[in-house]
């Protein structure tokens, strides 16, 4: 899953993956809608459900209308939110890629409710960083990795659909 050579750290993403599709099963109930949170979580949603051979619509929704750092980051080009199910009563299976803060969940929560009030969310990713600054969890995890606050992990996803992970330093600005 990982390694570390010379200091840096390997992550297997396609072998997270299939830890990911195994774990999201038991959250996946009749009646769960599925939402992805643009962009590595929709990538993760619709795969999810072509590989379990599920047939429901996948929504994705943006986190970029309702973050606390919307003044510094601008509207990101990522996508809009697109729900082609009713959000109200709904039970939501929301997935993301990478929870780090809990900022960005804190914003794709305010604009769902923006579209209705579910009748419960659950939340599954793929790697949980920790170092919360909200109090916000998730009911899966596919590897836990804690890292200095210093890198950023992004996940990507080539043309046929694997998946691999960047990690890299950011300098304080």
């Amino acid at each position: 899953m990982s390694t570390v050579n010379h200091g840096h750290i390997e992550l297997d993403a396609e072998s997270i993956y299939k830890d990911f599709c195994q774990g999201v099963k038991p959250l996946l109930t009749p009646g769960t809608s599925v939402v992805g949170v643009i962009s590595g979580g929709v990538w993760l949603a619709k795969r999810v459900v072509n590989d379990l051979g599920l047939s429901c619509p996948v929504g994705a929704i943006s986190s970029g209308l309702h973050r606390d750092d919307f003044a510094r980051r601008g509207l990101s080009d990522g996508g809009q939110t697109k729900l082609p199910f009713e959000i109200e009563g709904a039970h939501i299976l929301l997935i993301d890629d990478v929870l780090y803060t809990g900022r960005t969940i804190r914003a794709v929560l305010n604009e769902m409710f923006d579209f209705g009030r579910p009748a419960s969310v659950r939340l599954a990713v793929l790697v949980d960083r920790g170092s919360r600054e909200l109090p916000i969890h998730c009911d899966y995890a596919a590897a836990r990795l804690p890292l200095a606050d210093a890198s950023k992990l992004t996940l990507e996803q080539d043309v046929q659909g694997r998946f691999k992970f960047s990690l890299e330093s950011q300098r304080a600005t």
